[in-house]
Order: C-alpha cells, then structure tokens, then sequence
C-alpha cells in the first residue's frame, strides 16, 4: 500500500498519510480511552461530524479500526480498535509524552498509570537486546532507491 507522493519511498508518509491528520490521531486516542461512540467522538475531539465520518471511514476501511452495532433503532455504531490499530498506541503515548515534556510540562492533561502501579513513561527499546534506543544508536540502512545517508545528525 504504498500511497506516498514524497520523491523517495518512506513507511512515516505512508502513514501520515493515513493516520497523520489530527482528528484521525485524536479518534485513535478516544477509542483506546474505550470512548468509540460517535456521539462520543464528536465530543470529545471536536470535529465536525461530517469529517469525523469521514475519518471514521478511512480508518475502518485501512483496517484500523472495526465497527460494531450497539443499537438498532436507531442502528448506531462503536468503533474499536483491530490489531493494527492497537500498533498504534505506542506512537500516541510517545505523542503525548513529548507534548507533556516539551508543551505541557507544569499543566499535564492525564497522567497514565501502568498495571504495575507506577505512571507510564513510554520508552522505544530495541526488540532484541532490550536497550533503550537513542538517537546515536541508530544506523539506516537504505533498501530503496532514491535514498542518501549522510550520517547521524548532531544532538
């Protein structure tokens, strides 16, 4: 599915260009909040509803999320989130742990607890050694054309 129209070929426009906008972001965050009413999304993202249905739409139709009857007179939906869609969720926690450090730093909206007790602070770890990933760490290793690497950038 490869929809981008950046000059070189690249998974982050692939999928901005699908989940990039802001309501698309906000009703991701809203249903793993178990909040995946429409009624509930219009609320609580403050989009209009005709692009929020639209939204809703496109992300139900790249697998995002499903939709399920609640109600049948009138026939309403709730929407949930499908396994690809739960991928997601550690991109917003990462969102929302930049925004708390960087925007909100002394007026944090919510704070996330872990099952373990102690408040969430999402980390990215490499899968197979279990270190925390930093920037330096990283060595791209080009697969497509239309690639340069140059080296890391300065931190």
């Amino acid at each position: 599915m490869a929809a981008t129209k950046d000059p070189r070929p690249c998974s982050i426009a692939d999928t901005l260009a699908l989940v990039g906008e802001k309501y698309s972001l906000l009703v991701l965050r809203e249903v793993f909040l178990g909040n995946g009413r429409f009624d509930q999304l219009v609320r609580n993202t403050g989009a209009p509803r005709d692009i929020l249905a639209t939204r809703l739409r496109r992300l139900v139709d790249a697998r995002i999320l499903t939709k399920r009857v609640y109600s049948e007179r009138p026939q309403r939906f709730e929407y949930r989130p499908t396994q690809a869609g739960l991928e997601l969720q550690p991109v917003l926690l990462t969102l929302m742990d930049w925004g708390d450090r960087h925007l909100r730093e002394d007026d944090r909206p919510m704070i996330l607890e872990h099952s373990c007790g102690h408040e969430l602070v999402p980390q990215v770890t490499c899968r197979s050694c279990g270190d925390a990933v930093q920037h330096g760490d990283l060595t791209p290793h080009p697969r497509s054309p239309g690639w340069t690497v140059t080296g890391p950038t300065a931190t």
